[in-house]
């Protein structure tokens, strides 16, 4: 059996990628799984719902795509230390370390425990090859010996759960003017430096609307927020939708031209799929991770934080059409994960 781990993710009210990823997970491997959420109080598992003690078999496996350390969930370490059974997580980034000063305090603080807690699973499954080697390396410079053994698996591209979009879809869009930014917006997402971008283009006379999807980190978006609506103050096409659920976001995507994704780090980077899945071609950061996708086409990769460079990336894809049509044509006959893939290759990383 797999419990599933729920804790936070079964309650949130937004649309975090882990929140995600949990989300469609569960989806995929459907009533393979059970949900279940730690009880702090009691310091022990129980079924959602029902609220029944969790009844541990040896063979069974607890699979926890969360974070969490011993403060946010007291009596876990004891958990660790008894393994009534086989422990497996999800693993996402180590941003909160290599960011801490743009990152909520929380997170920062929970995560080198959270690192080091990690080693004592069974598996550790990490969302792309970049976090993978990015996990074994913090525990080689922490002298750890872990007990897990790490792999990664690639995240479903089919967010909106419809079919992927055809070519005839996507060439319709060469009529499109907008750009579209998925993500939270916050310093690490970059936002700012997209903002300065579209300024000098729109200086430049390019006609074009900016999009941004995606709730506020209540900590350090509010100057992107401030930024966005000084814009639209001053006339300029800035939309900010903060509540969107899938099926705007489907709709947004059908009306742009080309998605951006200026970020400094990621995981994953589940937007550069998304907008491939939606035939829309993506303009994103020269990251590493980044390219574990970007490089399969469809995708234009410009180094991280050069406002020249995105300049001229950006007013390429707005004004030549023909090498816009060369980018959705990838976008639409490259292959792309799905997330039924996602849980098979999770299945797979369980019985290996």
């Amino acid at each position: 059996m797999i419990y599933f781990d729920v804790t936070k993710t079964g309650r949130a009210g937004h649309a975090s990628g882990i929140n995600r990823v949990s989300a469609r997970l569960r989806d995929e491997l459907g009533a393979a799984v059970v949900p279940v959420e730690w009880h702090a109080w009691r310091a022990r598992w129980r079924t959602v719902g029902d609220h029944r003690p969790v009844t541990w078999r040896a063979d069974d496996w607890l699979l926890t795509g969360e974070l969490f350390n011993e403060a946010e969930r007291p009596g876990f370490d004891e958990f660790l230390r008894r393994r009534p059974c086989r422990l497996a997580a999800i693993y996402y980034d180590a941003i909160p370390l290599r960011f801490p000063r743009i990152t909520w305090p929380q997170s920062v603080a929970r995560h080198p425990h959270y690192l080091t807690m990690l080693a004592e699973f069974d598996r550790v499954v990490a969302i792309s090859r970049a976090s993978e080697a990015e996990l074994t390396e913090f525990w080689r410079w922490q002298g750890q010996t872990p007990r897990a053994r790490v792999t990664s698996f690639t995240l479903g591209a089919d967010f909106s759960r419809r079919p992927r979009e055809t070519e005839s879809a996507s060439v319709r869009a060469v009529q499109a003017t907008a750009l579209l930014c998925v993500g939270i917006l916050e310093p690490r997402k970059n936002q700012m430096l997209l903002f300065d971008v579209c300024e000098a283009l729109w200086r430049e006379g390019l006609k074009f609307e900016l999009h941004l999807v995606g709730r506020v980190n209540p900590h350090f978006g509010r100057p992107v927020v401030a930024r966005a609506k000084a814009l639209r103050k001053e006339g300029r096409p800035v939309t900010h939708h903060e509540g969107a659920d899938d099926s705007t976001v489907r709709r947004l995507y059908v009306t742009a031209r080309t998605a951006v994704f200026p970020t400094l780090a990621e995981g994953c980077g589940l937007p550069v799929i998304e907008s491939l899945w939606q035939g829309v071609p993506c303009v994103c950061s020269d990251l590493p991770v980044l390219r574990e996708n970007s490089d399969g086409g469809g995708c234009v990769s410009v180094p991280v934080n050069d406002p020249a460079a995105w300049t001229v990336a950006l007013r390429r894809v707005l004004t030549d059409d023909s090498a816009w049509r060369k980018l959705a044509a990838e976008a639409v006959s490259r292959p792309l994960p799905t997330w039924a893939e996602s849980a098979q290759q999770l299945r797979a990383a369980l019985a290996g």
